[in-house]
């Protein structure tokens, strides 16, 4: 079933078969889910130049969707602190935060990973307070930000 094109992905299936029925938008979603999940969950050795930029698109694909994530969890947060915004931003927090990713990432490290964190940070900040000035729901259309499609 197209719906569990990522719990098979993660298991390692190296093919999947989809039912005729499952129908253009099942097969779309199947095909999202297998770009993303198998860009956490697989490591690949490319041996080409248009191979590693192909590994490297899937890998950007993932973070996009983890990014959307988490730009619309940070807007739960600034929603629920009582100061939002830039002003009400936990520095020793992100402190942590850096320093527990650099404990998953040691070859970028702290010193490479706390600018990119700042970067995510702020435009985070930045999308709260459009949408907060803008009167929108800060949560993404339906669909949008999952890793997996909806069964």
């Amino acid at each position: 079933a197209a719906g569990l094109a990522a719990a098979e992905v993660a298991a390692t299936i190296v093919g999947l078969w989809l039912a005729p029925a499952d129908g253009a938008e099942a097969v779309a979603a199947a095909r999202e889910a297998v770009v993303v999940i198998g860009a956490l969950l697989r490591r690949e050795d490319p041996d080409t130049v248009a191979a590693a930029r192909e590994a490297i698109d899937r890998v950007d694909a993932a973070l996009a969707v983890l990014l959307e994530r988490r730009a619309a969890l940070a807007g739960t947060v600034q929603r629920l602190k009582p100061v939002g915004g830039f002003a009400g931003r936990d520095m020793e927090r992100e402190r942590r935060l850096v320093a527990a990713m650099a404990r998953r990432a040691p070859r970028l490290g702290e010193a490479r990973l706390a600018p990119i964190m700042n970067a995510v940070i702020e435009s985070g900040l930045h999308l709260a307070e459009e949408t907060r000035a803008n009167g929108r729901d800060p949560a993404p259309p339906a669909g949008t930000g999952d890793l997996a499609p909806a069964t």
